[in-house]
């Protein structure tokens, strides 16, 4: 094969980047080969911590011997079946271990898809059709969140509010209309809206950006009220990243679709499931014309089953919820040390393990870089830079990441 670098840049095509930059030959990618733990190692050797979770998926380390050996065995048993009129266990399994985190009675299906934004896509497409098929073919709109992000596929990138992402999309999908907060919502025709859509608790794409304590519930009350079902978009906080299971659970609000992905299976393998209830689900019963037509090949693919229920199990055996207030503390207290030490960090915003830096303007992209030199990889979100490690991470791996910020923002 041809050097790897080489072959990247002649035949390669990078997500959210500039390949004009990319491809220039002055630019030399960085190129990672193997990971253990909170390590990424790359094609020189050097070592670097993972700092944003290989994009926010990595929940236990690289390379834990559990999830491996899980994905190695079911591999030599049966790697793929189609999940189109057939079944197998482990998603029979994997579907009732996820129900089992909410109330008996609340959500009980589960509609497995590949990622983020089939998760959102089915649960939007659920939502119409079952509106269609029980009178109610007047609610066509959906209501989402001024810079909210839910994905690339067309339908998710309706709810889209990322303007440099979405603006030109804009009236190729659904009907939907922005708001910036609860007090816009008294503006809005609920007649005609099926579905609201929301990241909980925090915006991730957004720049990391909170939401008010108890606006969750206020928004869930709301939707109750109107007849309007509730999206919780949970791919970027499921699976520990608020310091809970699921974000939801911080306000006591359950959904009536709850969308996951990217730590389902610990950040190793694509799968994604979308959780719905009883109501949703009758209203596909009866003639044919009924069923929900939608799909994917590689629908509950059995090795991602596999690794999904090696990293519940993790959660579990090791009580990582139950670390995690001493970690959020921790890192809470490292930021707030992290802010006095330098004029260009503007703001922190956190919520649990999830961290945005706020940096003066122009230092994004600038930081980024240098924290590789410091031995941290992540990401900036324009001038946020992004901390939201895996949930394995030490107190040790903590400060030795803040404190590469640190270095990093003072270099800049």
């Amino acid at each position: 094969m041809t050097d790897p670098i080489t072959a990247d840049k002649a035949h390669c095509w990078h997500p959210f980047t500039r390949q004009s930059e990319w491809c220039d030959p002055a630019h030399e990618p960085l190129m990672i080969v193997r990971g253990e733990g909170v390590w990424l190692f790359d094609s020189n050797g050097k070592k670097y911590l993972d700092g944003n979770s290989s994009i926010w998926t990595n929940i236990h380390g690289h390379c834990r011997p559990e999830i491996v050996e899980a994905i190695a065995k079911q591999a030599a048993t049966l790697d793929h079946s189609s999940y189109l009129g057939l079944g197998h266990p482990l998603a029979s399994e994997l579907a009732e271990k996820l129900v089992s985190y909410f109330p008996k009675n609340t959500l009980e299906r589960v509609f497995f898809s590949d990622n983020g934004s089939t998760a959102v896509e089915v649960a939007l497409k659920m939502s119409l059709q079952s509106r269609m098929q029980t009178g109610q073919e007047k609610r066509t709109r959906f209501i989402a969140f001024d810079n909210a992000y839910h994905g690339d596929t067309l339908g998710a990138a309706s709810l889209g509010g990322v303007n440099r992402f979405f603006s030109r999309f804009r009236n190729l999908g659904y009907d939907t209309q922005f708001v910036a907060s609860m007090d816009d919502l008294k503006s809005t025709d609920p007649t005609t809206v099926t579905a609201a859509v929301i990241e909980p608790l925090i915006q991730g794409v957004n720049e990391m950006r909170p939401w008010p304590k108890g606006m969750l519930a206020e928004l869930r009350a709301w939707t109750d009220a109107q007849g309007i079902h509730l999206i919780l978009d949970e791919v970027m906080t499921g699976f520990g990243r608020t310091g809970t299971m699921f974000a939801c659970q911080q306000e006591s609000v359950i959904p009536d679709f709850l969308c996951l992905a990217k730590g389902l299976t610990g950040g190793t393998v694509p799968l994604a499931a979308t959780l719905t209830t009883a109501e949703i689900y009758n209203a596909f019963l009866g003639p044919a014309e009924n069923a929900f037509y939608y799909g994917h090949s590689y629908t509950a693919n059995p090795i991602g089953c596999a690794a999904a229920l090696a990293s519940l199990k993790i959660f579990n055996d090791e009580k990582v919820l139950d670390q995690m207030p001493e970690k959020i503390a921790f890192l809470k207290q490292q930021l707030a040390e992290l802010k006095s030490s330098s004029a260009h960090i503007v703001e922190i915003r956190q919520c649990g393990l999830i961290a945005g830096i706020q940096l003066s303007p122009g230092l994004g992209l600038q930081t980024t870089l240098a924290a590789r030199h410091h031995g941290l990889l992540t990401r900036n979100i324009l001038d946020t830079l992004v901390f939201m490690p895996p949930l394995c991470i030490s107190q040790q791996e903590i400060e030795f990441s803040i404190d590469a910020i640190r270095k990093s923002v003072l270099k800049s």
